[in-house]
């Protein structure tokens, strides 16, 4: 079976990556979200042709998500994670990109800018865990997920504010590549052990590193979301001087496909203004 998730193959450190590739241009890197089956086509199937209209847009499965299986006896983690896709950055020959991160992918964003500022020209933020704040229900169903269509239907229709809009397609579509790589391992990587009774602590980038962004960022939230708190995203605009906000109102975890079209209007209007002077 020949899925719509793998795309281009390239080979880093020793991880044979999946990638998406599209049109030309300044570099867009659209970093994925974590949870069982979840790759970049995923996230971005929808939002990747729109961005190439006029900018190179890269959509990679991050190591140990998707089709990137993680190398054999490697912990997965925030350097292996680093590591990878600044080798994707140098394979790609994309010296500066703007990281376009989704709750995972936001966090991993964050990371760069904490080691390899350089690379990073501008950040957009969608849902994205900063500093320390109680763990939701959403996140705590992520890592304690065992695997069936009907699982995965259920969890899929925690992360919109309104879970009709989770097709038998999109459900069956997820599980498929949960069935070939759930990433489960690398999501309790990423998850505290949710313990009974009590409701555990998510340590995203501390709020100090925050502080350390120089570059323009967009923070982009649902104010339903059930996976990572709105006063999340507000408490980061706080911290990183050089950022707006917008939160879609009626509207959960997937900001992109919630709000496709208001989502497309607000990252171009940024992109826009990030250009540099020609």
């Amino acid at each position: 079976m020949v899925l719509p998730d793998i795309g281009r193959t390239i080979t880093i450190g020793g991880v044979t990556t999946n990638y998406h590739e599209a049109g030309a241009g300044r570099a867009v890197v659209l970093l994925h979200g974590s949870g069982p089956g979840v790759t970049a086509w995923q996230n971005w199937q929808r939002i990747i042709p729109r961005l190439a209209e006029r900018y190179r847009v890269i959509a990679p499965d991050i190591v140990g998500f998707g089709f990137s299986p993680k190398p054999e006896g490697e912990k997965p983690g925030i350097k292996l994670w680093l590591a990878h896709l600044v080798g994707i950055l140098d394979a790609l020959e994309i010296e500066e990109a703007t990281l376009v991160g989704n709750s995972f992918g936001g966090a991993l964003s964050l990371a760069m800018m904490a080691r390899h500022a350089d690379r990073v020209r501008a950040l957009v933020l969608m849902g994205t865990p900063a500093g320390e704040f109680e763990q939701t229900g959403g996140l705590a169903d992520s890592y304690a997920f065992e695997p069936s269509l009907e699982n995965m239907g259920a969890m899929m229709r925690r992360f919109p504010f309104d879970p009709a809009i989770v097709s038998d397609e999109m459900i069956a579509a997820r599980f498929a590549v949960a069935q070939h790589n759930a990433g489960l391992e690398t999501i309790r990587e990423l998850q505290p052990r949710p313990t009974d009774g009590r409701r555990a602590t998510v340590r995203g980038v501390p709020l100090e590193q925050l502080e350390a962004i120089d570059v323009p960022t967009l923070i982009l939230h649902g104010r339903e979301d059930r996976m990572i708190p709105l006063d999340v995203a507000i408490r980061a605009h706080r911290h990183i001087a050089k950022s707006q906000l917008h939160v879609f109102g009626q509207c959960g975890h997937w900001v992109q496909v919630e709000r496709e079209e208001e989502f497309l209007a607000q990252v171009a209007m940024f992109l826009a203004m990030t250009e540099s002077p020609q």
